[in-house]
């Protein structure tokens, strides 16, 4: 059991650091706890956001450049936006947020999680603003850090397919615990990055899996659990929900968990600037060895017997 805590902690805790920081997210736009936030797209392929910040100022923001993704590539740098924090006064001149003509028609895509806006551009591609809880402290904590709790807002702008999450729960260890596995691919490759990034070290191409619980011991309702790098080569994760002790940088050095619940959800960014994409799904019962079988059949096709960090979590 000690080797379990002490292996999964390590991992929990360089997460922790990593999913903290907001420069991971590349789709992200304009300030924490926005409001009423409002898009428009022009025929120019430029969209304008607008909402108001904490202070009660509205801000308009002018984002074009980007669009979809690129597959993994570690000497091609993802796909990103480019910001105009002044609502396109800088680029297009002082009158322009007011001669900015919207063009854009009702939304038909996909459904989408976390979504405050969303449209179709001139063009036939999409737009979309989605609103998320991305920082929350693992192990079921409650903030204690400003930002902690506050909501991001993410742009995307993609044509054709989003990226697609498959996930399922698994009993791991021998059927001692519960767990979960899945992968992130996107046009039918797997999304993952380099090396693991870190406040002084990016990767645009790395995506974290979010992975929440609903009435749990953690308490009722949703909690963040854990947050788990997609896997190099195979865009794979995998996760046992197994007691562990809080990072070291929190509060208190508390043994929490095991953290399953009612239902657990899995949320992760798409790739370049494509929109969030989420798993949601049931908690398991009792072991079953039937079950078990079936679960492994289909790690071995999401994961892979090759990927040696997931071996025990099969």
């Amino acid at each position: 059991m000690s080797t379990i805590v002490a292996r999964i902690l390590l991992l929990a805790f360089s997460a922790f650091i990593l999913v903290a920081s907001p420069a991971q997210a590349s789709e992200q736009v304009g300030d924490l706890d926005a409001s009423a936030p409002s898009l428009k797209v022009d025929e120019r392929g430029e969209a304008l956001v607008a909402y108001q910040r904490k202070d009660g100022t509205r801000r308009e923001v002018l984002v074009w450049g980007a669009e979809n993704a690129l597959a993994p590539d570690s000497e091609r740098p993802q796909v990103r936006f480019r910001f105009d924090y002044s609502g396109g006064r800088r680029t297009h001149g002082r009158s322009y947020p007011r001669a900015f003509r919207g063009s854009c028609g009702l939304y038909d895509g996909p459904a989408l999680v976390f979504l405050v806006a969303a449209c179709k551009a001139p063009d036939g591609s999409y737009w979309a603003l989605q609103s998320w809880q991305r920082l929350l402290p693992l192990r079921g904590i409650a903030p204690f850090r400003p930002g902690q709790g506050s909501t991001e807002l993410h742009l995307s702008h993609w044509s054709g397919p989003v990226a697609q999450l498959e996930v399922s729960p698994n009993w791991t260890y021998g059927g001692r615990w519960q767990g979960l596995f899945g992968r992130l691919t996107y046009l039918g490759l797997p999304v993952h990055g380099f090396r693991t990034p870190s406040p002084s070290r990016s990767d645009r191409h790395a995506r974290y899996f979010h992975i929440d619980t609903f009435n749990s011991v953690y308490g009722p309702g949703w909690r963040r659990d854990a947050a788990k790098v997609t896997h190099k080569g195979n865009g794979a994760f995998c996760y046992s929900f197994v007691p562990q002790v809080t990072p070291r940088d929190y509060p208190s050095r508390d043994l929490r968990g095991p953290g399953n619940g009612d239902r657990h959800r899995v949320t992760v960014m798409g790739p370049g600037v494509t929109p969030i994409v989420q798993w949601e799904g049931a908690g398991l019962r009792s072991y079953d060895a039937g079950s078990d079988r079936v679960f492994n059949a289909l790690f071995d096709r999401l994961v892979g017997p090759a990927d040696d960090a997931c071996t025990r979590e099969r």
